[in-house]
């Protein structure tokens, strides 16, 4: 299955491995593609939307609907709040990053591996530790997790697992979904299709 013939000849970029793997190395500007912005702000939203319905239907069983829309409405201000910390805080990120996003990939016939480079990886828990610490001397749980997503440095995923392939090539961007896990693989241009089509032939779990 493995050939070397596989890999895209204008790409400098992929390389196969002995032990059967694809590797590759992807870097972009984090203010060109907010990625990581919108999958941060996509876990804070879905966090906030479940406590947000918990909240509003006890308080409508207990107080009545009037009560309930007040506390959504209140809810509402509390995702614009979030929406704003989280940009303020990606700012942030992305500065300590130095502006770039530099990731490393291992792809093989079962998964995909998306791992920050080491010397970014060190930074970005240093500077998620800090977030979550702050954010638990504040009360505040979306700070918390925002700095508990910041930590996470790399994204495994198996091919059995995904039920949903999602190609944004003007961003150089592959979206893998499963239940509960997401990951984004990321290729250059010249690469892009390669990558792409060795990930869909492997993914028997596919919602076409």
């Amino acid at each position: 299955m493995h050939e070397q013939s596989l890999i895209p000849q204008d790409s400098s970029r992929i390389t196969l491995g002995q032990d059967g793997k694809y590797r590759w190395v992807y870097e972009y500007h984090l203010l060109k593609n907010p990625g990581i912005f919108l999958l941060v702000w996509r876990i804070l939203f879905f966090i906030s939307l479940a406590i947000c319905a918990v909240s509003s239907l006890s308080d409508g069983l207990q107080w009545g609907w009037d009560h309930a829309l007040e506390a959504l409405r209140f809810w509402g201000w509390f995702l614009l709040g979030m929406s704003a910390v989280t940009a303020l805080g990606y700012l942030v990120y992305a500065a300590a990053m130095g502006w770039r996003y530099a990731v490393a990939f291992e792809l093989d016939e079962q998964s995909v591996l998306h791992r920050q480079v080491p010397a970014q990886a060190r930074k970005a828990r240093r500077l998620g530790e800090l977030t979550a610490a702050a954010g638990l001397a504040a009360g505040r749980l979306s700070t918390v997790a925002a700095g508990r997503s910041a930590q996470r440095t790399e994204m495994y995923t198996r091919f059995d697992q995904v039920r949903r392939v999602k190609a944004r090539p003007r961003q150089h961007t592959i979206k893998l979904s499963g239940l509960l896990e997401h990951n984004q693989v990321y290729a250059a241009k010249e690469d892009f299709d390669f990558v792409l089509h060795f990930i869909l032939a492997r993914c028997p779990r596919l919602k076409r």
